[in-house]
């Protein structure tokens, strides 16, 4: 049994068997034959061999006549590996006795080869493990060819590990065979993240190498609420887990008692509890778990992925299918919250060190004006079916806010001019995601109508901390205390202003943070689908005084780790049945 620490992304804990990717995004397949088709798939497997043999030949026959013999020597090491009798008596038992497809064969026996390897003390003989990986890599390309499978192919349940997924690739993913996944790389908050909470599938991210440990049919654990992957548990430690989802399943039979009774504080005190949506079917997703409105539609999904860029319509049935099913309750869409770098149909910015300091979000909208004016049409078009509202995301200073305001006047009178419907008194609101949007908040607090924090980019910029980097990712916390701080003077300036205030990051949904935020005077809060039933549970299990006492203590406090321990035994206290 190995266990591996990751970051948990999307709660849940998941039981299953593997999907291994390999790093060009092609699934290894666990496949048996029929043990009338044994001969030919041996046949196919000698093919697979003598085609690596000539590949591997060329090249040694290439470096030895560039580089010399000293180099060409790898290549011929490679040669006698592939052409090792013991390994092609392993493939062949392997095929005719547990009759496994050949590329099944190849992969458990290179990557057992390997292992045996990677655990050598000599860190030169450790280094021949990559060689066993090349090998496993040629043969597979050879017998996979242009059968390769991708993620369209499933047939069973399964838990994909993966080195990374990108969020097209999380996007697409099957919920109907997809149970959980793991990724080598990653971070909180990411994109990636962000839909496998939309998925409401269990997801771990960043727990560094481990692909070359485990197979396809491997049995893994997945478990999203500690950030743990266990790879070969023991059946101790499954019925230990077996026990704990029946234990999940159980509580949200429980919560689910909670979907038609409001968030009231045991003091009387009403709170919205608004869903955060990536896709138009969740919105099906909220209403079955009582949800108050849409809080924050991320619009960024319409472009990821596709080859063109979406035009009006598209947009305008993806946020009417909302609009029309929340009814008169308020839909708040915001702007294409993108970078450059990730639109296919744009040039790629020819100086982008760091994305997350580049030409993106509100940014990318004004210097991209047609596509920005696209996206708003649709919107002013949909308002009319119910209660919409728009939103700009990461702004940072005035100017950029009255610029995109302009805009939006413009497309208005546009759609006026054109005779189109459209709803004149539509809210504008923006995104508090920079600290100098906090800097300057009281002057903000004129120029819109409602304010929605969004911590995840609250946190980054905070903390100088990029959220999808491995190596500073556990810097990325949210009980420091500047951003608490930060928070706080964007709540009391919301409420002195009497506009409505949001919170809409991954922060909202942490049941961890809601007696906190509470005690700071926040009314509303905009969470995945599936968080819904446990912050209506605190909210209905506590009275404000309490929460602003609790307030008061956490940001009396200056540093993070014991915010949080203070915060999660408060927590245990009131609801232990939601206390991690």
């Amino acid at each position: 049994m190995q266990k591996l620490q990751g970051i948990a992304v999307s709660p849940g804990v998941v039981i299953g068997e593997a999907l291994v990717m390999d790093n060009e995004g092609f699934r290894i397949p666990r496949r048996f034959v029929a043990r009338d088709a044994v001969e030919s798939e041996l046949e196919r497997l000698d093919k697979a061999i003598a085609a690596a043999g000539e590949e591997i030949s060329f090249n040694r026959d290439v470096v030895s006549r560039e580089l010399g013999q000293k180099y060409g020597a790898i290549f011929e090491a490679h040669l006698q590996m592939l052409g090792d009798t013991q390994l092609r008596g392993e493939l062949e038992e392997m095929i005719r006795q547990r009759h496994y497809a050949p590329e099944y064969a190849v992969s458990r026996t290179l990557r057992r080869y390997a292992q045996v390897f990677q655990k050598l003390e000599s860190h030169y003989l450790a280094e021949r493990a990559n060689d066993i990986f090349d090998i496993e890599k040629r043969l597979l390309r050879s017998l996979l060819g242009r059968r390769r499978e991708g993620l369209a192919q499933l047939t069973s349940p399964v838990l994909i590990l993966a080195h990374n997924l990108t969020p097209s690739e999380t996007a697409n993913l099957d919920r109907k065979y997809v149970r959980g996944f793991v990724t080598e790389v990653g971070g909180l908050g990411s994109h990636t993240a962000i839909v496998a909470e939309a998925l409401e599938i269990p997801a771990v991210v960043g727990t560094g190498p481990f692909l070359t440990d485990v197979s396809g049919g491997d049995v893994v654990i997945i478990d999203g609420d500690q950030g743990l992957v266990i790879l070969h548990p023991d059946e101790e430690t499954v019925a230990r887990y077996r026990h704990e989802v029946e234990e999940h399943r159980t509580l949200a039979v429980q919560l689910e008692a909670l979907r038609d009774l409001p968030a009231e504080t045991a003091d009387g005190v009403r709170v919205n509890l608004f869903g955060n949506i990536e896709f138009p079917y969740e919105v099906d997703h909220c209403a079955k778990r009582g949800a108050d409105g849409i809080g924050l539609y991320r619009t960024e999904f319409l472009y990821l992925g596709a080859e063109n860029e979406p035009d009006e319509e598209v947009h305008y049935q993806a946020y009417s299918r909302v609009i029309r099913t929340m009814g008169r309750r308020p839909v708040t869409i915001r702007t294409f919250d993108l970078g450059a770098d990730k639109l296919s149909h744009m040039p790629s910015p020819e100086d982008e060190r760091n994305p997350f300091l580049g030409l993106r979000s509100i940014r990318l909208a004004l210097r991209n004006l047609p596509m920005f004016r696209t996206q708003l049409r649709a919107i002013l078009r949909a308002s009319v079916l119910g209660k919409a509202q728009v939103m700009f995301p990461l702004v940072s200073t005035i100017l950029e806010l009255r610029q995109a305001k302009m805009v939006l006047s413009d497309v208005m009178e546009d759609l006026d001019e054109r005779g189109i419907r459209f709803d004149r008194d539509l809210p504008i609101g923006m995104m508090v995601e920079v600290p100098a949007a906090v800097m300057m908040i009281d002057h903000f607090v004129k120029e819109v109508d409602f304010l929605s924090i969004g911590t995840n980019d609250l946190i980054q910029y905070t903390l100088a901390v990029d959220r999808s980097n491995k190596d500073v990712v556990s810097l990325y916390n949210a009980s420091d205390p500047a951003v608490l701080k930060l928070i706080a003077t964007t709540i009391e300036a919301a409420n002195k202003s009497g506009i409505p205030v949001n919170l809409c990051g991954q922060m909202s949904g942490n049941a961890v943070y809601t007696m906190f935020l509470l005690g700071l005077g926040l009314r509303q809060f905009s969470v995945t689908p599936s968080a819904i039933p446990e912050i209506k549970k605190v909210c209905r299990s506590v009275s404000i005084h309490e929460c602003h006492g609790i307030a008061q203590r956490a940001l009396s406090m200056e540093n993070a780790r014991d915010i949080k321990s203070y915060l999660k035994g408060e927590l245990r206290k009131r609801v232990p049945e939601l206390s991690p």
